[in-house]
């Protein structure tokens, strides 16, 4: 509930600053006496954007402050969300500077326009005339059957099954369009795959084929230089070997007389041994006759596709041309497996279907069996209101697509007099009329919901008499479950009021201002007067407000 509202500098308002209590206060004042000044500063506090020509005072800064009792509003999530300090009050502050910028905060924390209205709209809902344009809104028509009906959880299990709906269809066109690009592509990464892949790429093939390339490049150096080795080593007239065996039976021969030849013989016969080894083992080499042109000519054609997709992929190895093959081979496999993807998508976004239609029938069951129930009431309070020829009821068409809110599109068929047909609101109901119509929902809803406090701007407007006693009769009942302000300018809504404020204006120092005070029971009884009497109070009028007062 609104707990005080202090304003500095604002319109006519110098400084004031009102406490208020529970329950239903009324605020009356003369046309022009700053009623909806009050208003005014209230909307700055819920977000509305500031005009610098509201300062009463051009050199000094604008300052509105509400305090609010959060009572058992769920306010401490959203709070904590947003990096706010929660306890038992809030404070909504705005400041209107000179030079036309503007300042929010809430519990002293800097805060932006947006989320000021988010909070200040859970503590404040003001009924004015812009707001009871919306009644010919659908979609606000939707919000308050469903606030009537009052079953939250159907509907946030629906919202719930609604936003998977979205995320997995959104995710499968997604899918799709990738599936889309990559069928497109699939041929060009086939075609970059095969040729790759056509080039039996191996890092180790690929080294054996280039060693055997230089191999074959210089067989015939190869076969001459083993030719020639063999030659100095084992010919028949001067080999090494033919020398070596010579030096062993010369030093054979020695033995007996000198004690280190035996040991040097040893050594001799072990390198004739490993000559005639390395002889044998050339003379194998050299008689192998596999120098072919044709096979070098097959090496260096496998040798030079690899050099050329090389070149192609603007690499350095055939290292690196492996890893381009498997990376077109992974997204080969994925353009398969997107496939799948899509399939399984599709299954999963199948049971999400059928979980939105039955939850969505399910709301749509309960706001049509709510509906009768609901225009009845509507009803009932309108004929309290002076509307006893009136007609009302909701009509509920089935909408082709899902929404947020359901399938359903709700319209409020509205009559004021007999022998005419109901029609939609927006193009059959007077302002007055949709005044008293906006006061018979938020009566209505007042019973299922918990609401902040409500303030109701002149919406006595179009009534008068016996009317505006039962106005306030609503409003009074009203209050007993939330705080209920009302501005007014009729005596018979403002007697119903637990607590009466009037706002009046002094002239001081050639200026005028625009303040408030709460009236205690005999000035409640003159104002009250002043309001039945035309300004001159008459004993008639002061007895009319003590019995308007006493009912």
């Amino acid at each position: 509930m609104l707990k005080s509202l202090s304003i500095t500098n604002y319109a006519l308002i110098e400084s004031l600053e009102i406490n208020f209590e529970d329950g239903f206060s009324v605020i009356t004042g003369e046309t022009g006496a700053g009623k909806s000044i009050i208003i005014g500063a209230l909307s700055l506090i819920l977000g509305k954007r500031a005009d610098p020509n509201v300062l009463k005072d051009k050199s000094n800064k604008c300052i509105i402050e509400g305090i609010f009792d959060n009572g058992n509003l769920p306010l401490s999530k959203l709070f904590t969300d947003n990096d706010l300090d929660y306890d038992s009050q809030t404070i909504l502050r705005r400041e209107i500077l000179p030079s036309g910028k503007s300042r929010a905060f809430i519990n002293d924390t800097p805060v932006n326009l947006t989320l000021l209205s988010k909070i200040g709209n859970q503590f404040i809902n003001i009924h004015s005339q812009h707001q009871t344009l919306q009644l010919s809104d659908s979609l606000f028509q939707l919000n308050v059957l469903d606030d009537y009906i009052n079953k939250p959880k159907l509907l946030l299990e629906y919202t719930g099954i609604f936003a998977k709906h979205n995320l997995l269809s959104k995710k499968l066109e997604q899918l799709i369009e990738l599936n889309n690009k990559a069928i497109v592509d699939k041929d060009y990464f086939n075609f970059q795959f095969d040729e790759l892949n056509n080039a039996l790429l191996d890092e180790k093939v690929f080294d054996e084929l280039e060693k055997k390339a230089q191999f074959l490049e210089h067989a015939e150096e190869i076969k001459l230089a083993l030719s020639e080795t063999e030659n100095i080593l084992n010919n028949e007239e001067d080999s090494v070997i033919g020398g070596l065996l010579n030096a062993e039976k010369i030093i054979g021969n020695i033995q007996p007389y000198l004690t280190d030849a035996n040991e040097l013989h040893k050594r001799i016969t072990s390198i004739s041994i490993e000559l005639k080894d390395i002889v044998s083992e050339i003379e194998s080499l050299n008689s192998d006759d596999d120098f072919d042109p044709a096979e070098l000519q097959l090496v260096n054609d496998k040798l030079s596709v690899i050099y050329t997709l090389i070149k192609k992929h603007r690499v350095q190895s055939a290292t690196e041309l492996i890893k381009i093959r498997d990376d077109y081979q992974e997204k080969l496999l994925s353009i398969s497996s997107l496939d799948l993807e899509i399939e399984n998508v599709k299954k999963d976004l199948l049971i999400i279907d059928n979980n939105l239609q039955q939850k969505a029938n399910i709301l749509r069951k309960s706001r049509i069996n709510g509906s009768d129930s609901f225009s009845k009431a509507i009803i009932q309070v309108l004929k309290q209101l002076g509307m006893k020829d009136a007609g009302f009821s909701v009509k509920t068409e089935l909408l082709p697509n899902y929404t947020s809110s359901g399938i359903d599109k709700v319209l409020f068929m509205f009559n004021a007099n007999l022998g005419t047909h109901l029609g939609e609101i927006s193009k059959i109901a007077s302002g007055g009329e949709l005044s008293r119509l906006m006061l018979a929902v938020k009566s209505l809803i007042n019973k299922k919901l918990l609401l902040p406090t409500v303030i109701f701007d002149e919406i006595d407007s179009g009534v008068s008499g016996e009317i505006a006693g039962k106005v306030g009769a609503i409003l009074k009942t009203m209050a007993e479950k939330h705080q209920v302000i009302s501005i007014s300018h009729l005596p018979q809504i403002a007697s119903k009021a637990n607590h009466h404020y009037k706002v009046y204006k002094l002239t001081k120092n050639n200026t005028t201002t625009s303040t408030i005070s709460k009236l205690n029971k005999e000035n409640r009884v003159e104002e009250l007067a002043k309001m039945l009497s035309n300004k001159k109070v008459t004993p008639t009028a002061l007895r009319v407000a003590r019995e308007l007062m006493s009912e």
